[in-house]
């Protein structure tokens, strides 16, 4: 999954609207709760004395054993060696949500790329050595979610075909803990994991807003902000080639994004894609689905769309950065 870390500047305060609000109780204090999961790092920071940690666990945990293509005794490891299992709330929720966004997305957005971001090493596991067109073209009668349906709990696909959620399922885990802390009734939180976020309410430590930066595609790895500001009670979640990616023999970037039209690394000067929405599972799905779609298609593609905010950095003709907010991505 695309990578692109947000980090939360706890000594930073930039024209907060949120400074309006009254914290009821002027002596709460954040609680911070970190590690590792998913192959990146995550962390809670939330408005109560109340240590979550081990129910964290549990909820991450309950995700993994669902949907990780790196576990082999996974619900979606099973299924994609045609083993027949009875899918959970979770699965059936992500599988849904992706449904919609390949639909709308006219299937930039398919998880059934997985087989072809395998033989390209981009995937967990079927890296294919000397992959040739011909190769690619078998591999690609399986690609296709409309092909794929869930049936009594079970999933119905294509024999070889491979299901991959690494694009949405870490949004979607965002939003389970802050649904959880929700139903705790936190009314301030941030959930980051890796560099995904939910946010709710203020900083209470900082009295101020959730202030999230996003980081430049620096290749060399160095790191650096083009931006930082205030993320109000929403999602965002970011994809980026510039940490990943393949160069051929002419210097041509190739990102680790699978184009699902060909099955061949998506060629694009898009860099970095973020996405603002409600919840950070269609932020997730979104921000891969814009990268093959190319800048034209996303202008076009977000006039029906206002509710979602995108923010590209990409390269121009000249190899400099330029940037592009769209539909009141803030400033």
């Amino acid at each position: 999954m695309n990578r692109l870390i947000l980090i939360l500047f706890c000594l930073v305060c930039i024209g907060c609207k949120e400074e309006s609000k009254k914290v009821d109780n002027q002596n709460l204090k954040n609680t911070l709760i970190e590690g590792e999961v998913f192959g990146t790092f995550y962390q809670v920071t939330y408005d109560s004395k109340i240590d979550y940690n081990k129910q964290f666990d549990s909820l991450f945990y309950v995700i993994n054993k669902s949907m990780s293509t790196y576990q082999v005794n996974s619900d979606i490891s099973k299924i994609n060696r045609n083993e027949i299992v009875e899918v959970d709330a979770h699965f059936k929720k992500v599988f849904q949500t992706s449904k919609k966004i390949f639909h709308e997305t006219n299937g930039a957005f398919d998880p059934t790329i997985g087989a072809l971001v395998n033989a390209w090493d981009f995937g967990p596991e079927g890296k294919i050595k000397n992959l040739d067109s011909l190769k690619i073209k078998e591999l690609m009668h399986s690609v296709g979610f409309d092909k794929v349906s869930v049936i009594d709990n079970k999933i119905v696909k294509p024999q070889n075909a491979f299901i991959d959620f690494n694009a949405i399922a870490k949004g979607y885990a965002v939003d389970v803990i802050a649904r959880f802390l929700d139903k705790k009734n936190v009314a301030n939180y941030i959930v980051n994991i890796g560099g995904e976020l939910n946010c709710k309410g203020i900083n209470v430590d900082k009295k101020s807003g959730w202030t999230v930066g996003v980081e430049n595609p620096n290749f060399d790895g160095t790191q650096s902000w083009d931006k930082v500001f205030i993320l109000n009670n929403e999602a965002m979640a970011t994809s980026g080639v510039y940490r990943k990616f393949k160069v051929d023999e002419n210097g041509n970037r190739y990102a680790h994004i699978i184009d699902a039209k060909t099955g061949y690394p998506s060629k694009t000067n898009l860099l970095s894609i973020s996405v603002i929405a409600n919840n950070c599972m269609t932020a997730d799905a979104y921000a891969t689905a814009f990268k093959s779609m190319g800048i034209e298609k996303i202008k076009t593609f977000l006039k029906t769309h206002p509710e979602l905010k995108v923010y590209l950095i990409f390269e121009n003709d000249k190899k400099e950065f330029e940037t592009l907010a769209l539909n009141n991505f803030p400033e």
